[in-house]
């Protein structure tokens, strides 16, 4: 994986059962494998897509919350945001921000193609900036930008996240790394993962799904 070139990847769950668990997952649309087949085919890794568990996880959060408003931090090339499009009620909406000039371009083709009830806003720029201003409450956040951030994404978050909304982070576990940390985002997370859980304001359970998954509910 493209985060991980260097070092050693840990798998976290055994692979035949991830394997298994996706067989057993209802299986992403046609829309959305056309997305996967387009960002594969302009992009050398597409290890930062937060693939089917995770995208189904979202879809049915969103279902059960009833959340109709939603903001994603780090787009990427749009597969979680038409993903949780396709689980929103007519009247559903999604701000989704992203920096990467190459994913914007991206994101915005494939919104074009994909969204096909227009519920995407694409924000482009620096999402410390551009969070601050965004008007109004969410029913539910995704993050999955960068993860040195996340602590900093976390504060802003919660102002913005309604009393029982959900706010969703990817990638908690690092490949494993943050049990023992050898780089900057890897302590950053192990930070960030201790700072939740001693967070009053929240209730919170961290998923060994794929990267590791928090759903953190704001009490």
């Amino acid at each position: 994986m493209k985060k991980h070139r260097h070092n050693p990847i840990v798998q976290i769950t055994d692979q035949r059962i991830e394997e298994y668990s996706l067989r057993m997952t209802t299986v992403e649309s046609e829309r959305i494998k056309e997305l996967v087949a387009s960002s594969r085919s302009e992009l050398d890794y597409i290890d930062m897509l937060s693939g089917n568990l995770v995208g189904q996880i979202l879809k049915m959060l969103i279902r059960v919350s009833g959340a109709k408003r939603i903001l994603e931090v780090g787009t990427f090339t749009g597969y979680s945001a038409v993903m949780m499009a396709e689980a929103l009620p007519e009247d559903g909406e999604i701000i989704t921000i992203e920096m990467n000039i190459l994913y914007q371009e991206l994101a915005e083709r494939h919104f074009k193609m994909f969204d096909v009830e227009n519920k995407i806003t694409l924000m482009k720029g620096n999402a410390q900036e551009l969070i601050k201003d965004i008007e109004g409450f969410f029913g539910l956040i995704f993050l999955d930008a960068d993860k040195v951030s996340y602590s900093f994404y976390y504060e802003q978050a919660l102002k913005k996240l309604e009393s029982g909304g959900l706010l969703v982070v990817d990638n908690v576990l690092w490949n494993g790394t943050v049990l023992e940390p050898s780089d900057h985002k890897a302590e950053a997370l192990g930070q960030f993962n201790g700072l939740v859980q001693q967070d009053k304001r929240v209730e919170q359970v961290l998923l060994p799904v794929r990267d590791g998954l928090t759903v953190i509910r704001k009490i």
